[in-house]
């Protein structure tokens, strides 16, 4: 069964970076559309960024500039390097993949999910 696993969350200051990683197992990444959602407690999860199968790339608007999504084929692994963070930025980080090629940011196409890993930017 396709698996996604992030890792890199944690704590840093204002201003501060974090690079997060996601490892795909089980399934050919590449034929994968894959994003970066964040959900915080009591609000609806929202899209950070996603890539597609073919390299395209669309950011939400409070990630642009800020962060980049990247993909290594390869690997099967997907990265959000995150710069400029601020306290606004605390949340769970998932990724998700969906099998195609897509550019949403919306959370219900995607069916892969993972456990998510927990960024925290203190003023």
């Amino acid at each position: 069964q396709a698996q996604l696993e992030e890792s890199g969350g944690g704590s840093v200051q204002t201003g501060g970076s974090l690079r997060l990683s996601c490892a795909a197992s089980s399934y050919p990444a590449n034929r994968y559309s894959m994003a970066w959602f964040r959900q915080v407690p009591g609000k609806e999860r929202e899209g950070v960024a996603v890539i597609t199968v073919t390299g395209d790339t669309e950011y939400a608007d409070f990630a642009k500039g800020r962060f980049t999504i990247s993909r290594d084929t390869s690997k099967n692994a997907l990265y959000l390097q995150m710069n400029s963070l601020k306290p606004e930025d605390t949340a769970m980080y998932f990724c998700a993949a969906l099998r195609g090629y897509s550019t949403t940011l919306y959370p219900t196409p995607y069916n892969i999910w993972g456990q998510g890993t927990q960024v925290t930017v203190s003023s």
